[in-house]
């Protein structure tokens, strides 16, 4: 008794068409994740009787553990298998946003959302690249990336509104809780997956892994000590970057003695994928540095809600979103270079219009103009980099290639977030002492004391909150700490916006260097990127 192709067919093509969508809400509950952090800082501190700098901290430490482990998880998905890595992947970030719905402490929040949440990403951001490649063919693998970049692209866009939305009128705890049910959703069509075999080599490059998380971890954690307060910056700092040579040097040992590596060094004899994956990491650099100063000023000097700041913040991503759309649909009309120029250059004048205009904005409203020309920008290069970058890779390497590019971008969107908060707050913390021991308000004999207050807690509070606390100081020294605490913030802003606005200035420098490489021929590889 047979069943007949005709039967069968249609079932299948629902299969498909299910699995699609599933791997599509999969990418969105993992871009959606950080957007909601973002936008909910101020009541994450207040409900977990935090700090602004440990929440900024535990968001960067999510990013640079997943950008660390990538390689590593890219690895570990071939040798236990892509759907096995898929689904590990997939319980690690569950088991992370179920941490945020029930935390009581800021360490539980790095413990299981940055560091276990940031290692499912780790495993299942290759993983789903594979697996897409395995389980669809022809036009439907095409569609299929097409659906999974789309769900990316979108919760871009809407996650800071969505974010917002959330945490103010229910809690920033719903949003997370949400997350764990859309994730098993997924984990229901598991059966619906295939499992993609991997048949090139099988041995584990431990030195090269180990010198990969050494070298990218320790530039970033560096950067959080120092933010930290904490003791042998430069150490750790010094300890990335050995890591990071070493690790160019074993790759390049391995690969004379045609022995398994991390990654094969012959991916960046390619001008083309040099560039563009350093373009990717200066983007997401940019992109890391403003999303996180903008959500600390719109809430802690603005004294927004997130519903507000998710507002605020929307033209951003709104903009970059429906630019990567139009430019996606109009490629090829253009250089890529002269793309990628113009997105870098739009993302420059936006956050330089952004820096005179923090001090002054009394209202988010001040901040549109910039926020769309750097949001346009920026979804200028999301149109343009992956595509020039995996062009030129053989299409039975993507998977490895697109794990560099999305290492790179992870790395860049961590160290953004780490060192623009970072600096941010180390100038209020030198601001904030300077104008205590310039005042001639504050008696001599409590300046030392207050700038030490200011340091440690002042940075978290707005001037409301500021005020309740002085309330039994004499008026002329409550008012003097309120003005030392409104003139302090919007400079510390200010030099934070500096990272962005470097990173774009690089990558419009690095342009350039675009314009003297040929245009890429559009492949295979170049099509399967999830974006």
């Amino acid at each position: 008794m047979s069943t007949g192709g005709g039967a069968g067919t249609p079932q299948l093509d629902r299969s498909k068409r299910t699995l699609g969508l599933l791997l599509a809400m999969a990418m969105f509950v993992l871009v959606v994740d950080t957007s909601l952090m973002n936008v909910s800082i101020s009541a994450v501190v207040r409900d977990l009787g935090t700090t602004v700098s440990g929440v900024q901290s535990a968001i960067a430490l999510e990013a640079l553990v997943s950008a660390a482990f990538i390689l590593i998880g890219g690895k570990v998905g071939d040798l236990i298998g892509r759907k096995r890595a898929y689904l590990v992947g997939l319980l690690g970030y569950a088991v992370g946003a179920t941490a945020m719905t029930l935390a009581q402490s800021l360490t539980a929040v790095i413990v299981f959302w940055a560091v276990i949440g940031g290692l499912g990403a780790s495993l299942l951001l290759p993983a789903m690249q594979s697996l897409i490649h395995g389980n669809f063919d022809g036009a439907a693998r095409k569609k299929v990336y097409a659906l999974v970049g789309a769900a990316a692209a979108i919760a871009a866009a809407v996650g800071p509104l969505l974010g917002g939305f959330i945490t103010t009128y229910l809690s920033w705890r719903v949003g997370f809780a949400l997350e764990v049910v859309v994730i098993v959703v997924v984990l229901s069509g598991a059966k619906l997956v295939h499992d993609v075999p991997y048949t090139g080599p099988r041995g584990v490059d431990v030195v090269g892994a180990l010198l990969s998380v050494v070298g990218m971890g320790g530039l970033v954690l560096g950067i959080l000590v120092w933010q930290e307060g904490g003791e042998r910056v430069g150490l750790v700092l010094g300890i990335g970057v050995v890591g990071l040579v070493a690790l160019v040097f074993w790759l390049r040992r391995r690969a004379r003695r045609a022995e398994p590596a991390l990654l094969d060094p012959g991916l960046f004899s390619s001008g083309l994928f040099r560039v563009g994956v350093s373009q990717q990491m200066l983007q997401q650099i940019a992109l890391g540095g403003t999303m996180i100063v903008l959500p600390i000023f719109l809430q802690m000097v603005l004294e927004y809600n997130a519903m507000e700041a998710g507002l605020t913040i929307a033209p951003l991503s709104l903009s970059m979103f429906a630019l990567a759309i139009v430019a996606g649909r109009r490629s090829g009309r253009r250089r890529p270079s002269t793309v990628v120029g113009v997105g870098f250059g739009l993302v420059v004048v936006g956050v330089a219009v952004l820096l005179p205009l923090v001090p002054r904005a009394g209202t988010g409203w001040a901040l549109v103009g910039p926020l769309v020309v750097a949001g346009a920008g920026l979804g200028l290069l999301v149109s343009q980099l992956n595509n020039y970058t995996l062009s030129p890779v053989p299409e039975e390497r993507v998977s490895e290639a697109a794990g560099v590019n999305s290492a790179a971008g992870s790395f860049g969107l961590s160290f953004g977030l780490a060192f623009a908060g970072a600096i941010m707050l180390a100038s209020l913390a030198w601001t904030f002492t300077a104008d205590v021991n310039a005042s001639t308000v504050l008696p001599p004999a409590e300046k030392q004391q207050v700038a030490q207050v200011l340091e440690e807690d002042a940075e978290l509070m707005s001037n409301t909150k500021l005020a309740e606390l002085l309330v039994t100081q004499p008026e002329p020294i409550r008012q003097e700490i309120i003005r030392i605490n409104t003139e302090a913030r919007p400079f510390a802003l200010q030099i934070g916006l500096l990272v962005p606005l470097l990173a774009a200035t690089a990558g419009l420098v690095n342009s350039l260097r675009m314009r003297r490489l040929p245009d890429p021929e559009p492949s295979g590889a170049a099509e399967t990127t999830l974006g």
